[in-house]
């Protein structure tokens, strides 16, 4: 797990870094890098995104997220990794700034804990593994500074389509993301 971090960091630095064209109009930059600050504080999840600009009101992106945490006390069960492809359609008279709206795919997989209630009273558990495919929507706000900066805010909802016996029906998506845009 430690080798999957420390890459998925080396890789978003490296690109952090590369500027294919030096320009005084960040409207022309079209990547953009993120970490979602809610997820990593509220769960200790890694979830970063790269998002491509296809022009002034679309983009493709991409999202990851791990949980690096032991254990989530906030929820019975939960995703530990997901893969999320996404496309979203901005609504502004700005380059990709503003309200959005977004579809997305979620590959996700995670443990549900299973409590088996015995006659004696003394009760006991076990975890089962899940992966399921979820499509589902999200709407947004992205706020991006003229150096590039970018803040986004978005609440999104998906279902589970695969129907895998211990996965969520539901799965959610949202934050607050911190970025570059370059």
């Amino acid at each position: 797990m430690k080798q999957i971090l420390t890459a998925l960091f080396i890789s978003l630095f490296c690109i952090s870094t590369l500027q294919a064209q030096e320009t005084d109009d960040m409207d022309q930059a079209r990547s953009e890098i993120k970490i979602n600050a809610t997820n990593l504080i509220a769960f200790t999840f890694i979830d970063s995104s790269y998002e491509y600009l296809l022009n002034e009101e679309a983009s493709l992106g991409v999202g990851l997220l791990f949980n690096v945490g032991n254990d989530n006390e906030i929820l019975d069960y939960y995703r530990s990794f997901s893969l999320t492809p996404y496309y979203r359609q901005y609504f502004s008279n700005k380059f990709a700034k503003g309200f959005f709206v977004e579809g997305f795919g979620m590959l996700n997989s995670g443990k549900e804990e299973i409590y088996i209630f015995m006659p004696n009273g003394v009760d006991t558990y076990r975890e089962e593994n899940y992966t399921d495919f979820a499509l589902g929507i999200s709407a947004g706000g992205k706020f991006v500074t003229p150096r590039g900066f970018v803040a986004e805010i978005y609440l999104g909802v998906g279902r589970n389509l695969l129907g895998s016996d211990f996965a969520p029906e539901v799965v959610g998506r949202g934050g607050i993301a911190l970025g570059y845009r370059f």
